[in-house]
């Protein structure tokens, strides 16, 4: 179909150029040279380049190493680091080891950031031994079907990023580049994904290759065409997907290069942080404590699970939360809680059973006769109640208490926060280091009320 004028003009920003290409593809083929002159492994290009869908001025190359799939995990971990150093080396490069399902090889090469990924070269997406054996799928698939759609699927990635909703990590939760290509391939062509998503509910099930679909409880379910057993949109969240239908909705009613750019706003000052929170007459809390030694695949998983525990804990002592969010700095993490207040009384009421419930009844009183309470058990509505004393009125000393390790955080964070973790308060929450992220908090909104701000419209 025609497209609007301005995704012709976003669209020659954004494709990368023939030169660009070219050098890309150069560095590529003689990585692969590399690999394969070892005898150790064949090699291919993945990703979104091998695909011809990557982004202008993206540096990022996969070079994934494909070995006998008779190798143990363990020797291919060894041969695979043991290749990936000799080519990395080969080239001059700076290389660093990282670690996902197995360890790979992150090297500079001209400019480039290289992934050298060791993978078993199996002979179908459903044999693989690790994660990574499907990518190598992945790319042949999409080869295989992109024709007529690589200018679309460039659209759908800087929509997607632009809206704030690009990235499969586990801090984005949003739709990974092979998930765009799958999506506008299946719905053929950029506006008809938008005009799909713009009517989405929860539970969407897309099966582009009719495997039929094992149950998945994700909010979009995306059967990947070369491995049924997989939710290509496994990570996306709800928040997401409904951020993305709202863009949609908002470009098919006034398409606009708006909902292409997003210009990075500059991060609070303290003194206006300040100023915002005491407008709001909330309480904000922090807790900070050094980052584990673990992947953010690892580490945020286990960050928003704590804090979840903590905002349960902190509201069953009478301290009701409006928001919470987590970040993973390079050193120091922080969980952060808005409360909708500091203190509480010194008394709670704790409701008891029904006296209709006569073993229950006579256990609680049998219990709270004995403490000391502020007045009861009593009986009202035909239940017992009584009033007793709260270990904590201020929700600051109990953020600094050893309690927060009775309730249900994630291994390591329970492991770095025994090592000792900082409790703030208010203002004194402002952390230049983590400035983006509290201005992110304190500034929340969705990305078409964002634009809508932005343009005035």
């Amino acid at each position: 179909m025609t497209r609007c004028p301005c995704e012709e003009e976003v669209l020659r920003r954004i494709r990368p150029t023939p030169e660009e290409r070219a050098y890309i593809r150069t560095i590529g083929e003689r990585l692969i040279e590399a690999v394969e002159r070892s005898g150790m492994a064949k090699a291919m290009m993945v990703g979104s380049v091998a695909r011809d869908t990557f982004v202008r001025g993206d540096r990022d190359l996969d070079v994934f190493m494909l070995f006998d799939p008779a190798l143990s995990r363990e020797a291919l971990q060894e041969e695979g680091l043991s290749l990936a150093h000799r080519v990395a080396e080969e080239f001059g490069a700076t290389w660093r080891e990282k670690y996902a399902e197995h360890p790979y090889v992150n090297a500079t090469i001209n400019s480039l950031d290289i992934d050298l990924v060791p993978c078993y070269a199996v002979a179908s997406a459903t044999d693989i031994k690790s994660a990574v054996d499907r990518t190598p799928f992945h790319t042949r698939y999409i080869l295989a079907h992109i024709d007529g759609y690589a200018d679309d699927v460039l659209l759908a990635k800087q929509f997607a990023k632009a809206g704030g909703v690009y990235g499969s990590d586990h801090m984005t939760e949003g739709f990974s580049g092979y998930l765009c290509e799958i999506l506008t391939i299946y719905y053929g062509g950029f506006h008809a994904l938008l005009r799909a998503a713009a009517c989405w509910r929860p539970g969407e099930v897309v099966d582009i290759e009719g495997h039929g679909r094992k149950p998945f409880d994700e909010p979009l379910v995306v059967i990947d065409p070369v491995d049924p057993e997989r939710n290509v949109a496994a990570a996306l969240s709800l928040s997401r997907m409904f951020e993305f239908a709202e863009l949609a909705r908002g470009y098919l009613a006034e398409p606009s290069e708006a909902f292409f750019c997003r210009s990075p706003s500059p991060p609070l000052t303290r003194d206006v942080f300040s100023r915002l929170l005491a407008a709001r007459g909330t309480h904000l809390f922090s807790v900070t404590f050094a980052t584990p030694d673990y992947t953010p695949d690892t580490v945020v998983p286990q960050l928003r699970k704590s804090a979840e525990s903590i905002r349960e804990l902190l509201e069953r002592s009478g301290f009701a939360a409006n928001r919470i969010d987590v970040c993973m700095g390079k050193e120091r993490c922080v969980l952060l809680f808005e409360l909708m207040a500091s203190d509480v009384p010194a008394m709670r009421r704790h409701i008891g059973p029904p006296l209709s419930s006569r073993e229950n009844a006579e256990k609680f009183l049998a219990k709270y006769v004995q403490e000391d309470v502020f007045a009861g058990p009593y009986i009202e509505d035909g239940r017992y109640v009584v009033e007793v004393p709260r270990p904590f009125t201020r929700a600051a000393d109990l953020l600094r208490s050893r309690v927060l390790f009775d309730v249900a955080l994630g291994k390591h964070v329970r492991r770095s926060m025994k090592q000792g973790w900082t409790v703030k308060v208010g203002a004194e929450c402002w952390d230049d280091a983590f400035a983006g992220f509290l201005s992110g908090f304190m500034g929340r909104s969705s990305p078409l009320a964002r634009i809508k701000r932005m343009t005035g419209r």
